[in-house]
């Protein structure tokens, strides 16, 4: 996130919203961190309704506001790997609060949760 971007918010709520609140960064960051490092093939099968396009948006994003780390590895063919920096571990309470969040609306609505396992 560039600061002259950041100087553009009224808030705090604004500003974590702009760094968690992409399509899929919120799973990403959930995925990450129950799944310590991944590569890109793994994160893809992870988050399988999002396009190849918009997976990469939302990672680049997630790299530029210093919530993930990408190493790429100088092999052929190339090996990228992606895990949480400090500051990255720091949104994981926040993702586990809307996990159960999410648990407890799917009960509200009498649906079968698709995601017990976390």
């Amino acid at each position: 996130m560039d600061r002259k971007k950041a100087q553009e918010w009224h808030c705090s709520v604004e500003a974590a919203i702009a760094v968690v609140g992409g399509k899929y960064k919120a799973i990403i960051v959930w995925h990450l961190d129950h799944s310590g490092t991944m590569r890109y093939n793994e994160i893809q099968k992870a988050v399988p309704q999002a396009t190849a396009k918009m997976l990469s948006q939302q990672l680049r994003e997630l790299e530029a506001d210093g919530i993930i780390h990408r190493k790429l590895y100088p092999v052929v063919p190339p090996k990228t790997e992606y895990r949480l920096t400090e500051l990255g571990k720091t949104l994981v309470p926040i993702v586990l609060a809307m996990s159960d969040w999410g648990h407890e609306y799917f009960k509200y609505l009498g649906l079968p949760d698709p995601c017990p396992e976390d």
